[in-house]
């Protein structure tokens, strides 16, 4: 299982709205796609993280080719309350955590 790992920061001015738009725009593009397992967004002020869980580097590398993907990401940076760059890091989960 592959632990997707997306870090950003947020205008907390507007943190509302970017939390508004992860359950209502991201979550489902997410769930949309093939080898999806969970997810968890989390946020410390401006401090912004989602990480999803997918089956294996495949369905991860499938999610970030997919046009829902790319259309999802030009729309969020698009809406203006992301701040300073975006990062993504991948991880083999391994051990009793997996869900």
């Amino acid at each position: 299982m592959i632990m997707r790992i997306w870090r950003t920061n947020v205008d907390e001015a507007r943190a509302a709205e970017y939390e508004r738009f992860a359950v209502e725009q991201s979550l489902p593009m997410f769930r949309a796609h093939h080898g999806f397992e969970g997810h968890l967004f989390g946020r410390q002020g401006a401090d912004c993280v989602v990480i999803t869980l997918w089956e294996d580097d495949a369905a991860a590398d499938a999610l970030e080719a997919s046009p829902r993907y790319r259309d999802t990401v030009a729309r969020i940076n698009a809406a203006g309350f992301l701040t300073g760059q975006s990062q993504v890091d991948r991880f083999q989960l391994h051990g009793d955590a997996a869900p």
